[in-house]
């Protein structure tokens, strides 16, 4: 079996830029009016596009993106905005100097420890200062759900079974109850967004860009194998979420925001 926690594919991912991009931008148009920040942090930051954004809309600010990925990263390095790249990971992360704006898109759920981790990140800023996080709330979609189920069934199941499964995020009120204890003010609301997507096996493709990366992982020593579990998922998948007359398969997709001024 190989590592569980595979490289992220830039193109599988940028599949779907455009429906997973349009929460990162719902998060900034919620950012504190006036906010002049000085010193920007990207965390999860991928291919670099809203590190990218936040540098253009704060030319004077310097602007660092973190991300796990060497392939992400090297994607973000072909940008011509001048960042501050670092590979690194979230959990260990420490900033040289109090920032004056924490951006993290669909990134904090994978880590674990929530109320410690907000906390963390709210010390690390500067007085005034910005947290602004979305995170997903995959676990109780159909999708996810159907995820663990095929994964827990069949032949696969064994070699499934150390594969880290994605959390379910903590209730909206303790989230606000973390954030208001060091912040003046905590915004905190949840949309679901529902995704037109298209092609063949759409729901599939979008997964393989995320959530079923440590599966196949997991899976890639023994190909007949892995073949056979994406075969099984993807017609769970087709007959939960199949596609319209018109191609196109809709994909209902719920997500959490949080903003948080110190």
């Amino acid at each position: 079996m190989t590592d569980a926690t595979p490289e992220w594919d830039p193109r599988q991912y940028g599949r779907f830029d455009g429906e997973r991009d349009r929460a990162a931008l719902d998060l900034l148009l919620r950012l504190p009016a006036g906010l002049n920040p000085g010193e920007i942090w990207d965390l999860g930051c991928g291919t670099g596009q809203h590190a990218a954004l936040l540098q253009r809309r704060h030319p004077g600010a310097r602007v660092h993106g973190l991300d796990t990925s060497a392939a992400m990263l090297g994607e973000a390095r072909q940008r011509s905005e001048i960042i501050d790249w670092v590979q690194g990971d979230i959990a260990g992360w420490s900033p040289a100097r109090p920032a004056d704006l924490i951006f993290s898109n669909a990134a904090l759920h994978w880590l674990p420890d929530h109320r410690v981790l907000l906390a963390r990140l709210l010390e690390a800023l500067a007085a005034g200062g910005v947290l602004a996080v979305q995170m997903p709330m995959a676990h109780g979609t159909r999708h996810h759900g159907l995820l663990r189920a095929v994964a827990g069934t069949g032949p696969w199941a064994g070699a499934l079974a150390a594969v880290p499964r994605m959390a379910a995020l903590m209730p909206n009120e303790a989230y606000y109850d973390v954030l208001a204890r060091e912040a003046a003010g905590v915004d905190i609301w949840s949309t679901t967004y529902l995704h037109a997507l298209t092609g063949p096996d759409a729901v599939l493709e979008w997964m393989k860009g995320t959530a079923l990366r440590p599966y196949l992982s997991a899976l890639a020593g023994d190909a007949p194998m892995r073949g056979a579990f994406v075969s099984a998922l993807g017609a769970a998948l087709c007959e939960a979420f199949p596609p319209r007359p018109d191609g196109v398969t809709l994909l209902p997709f719920p997500r959490l925001f949080l903003v948080a001024q110190r």
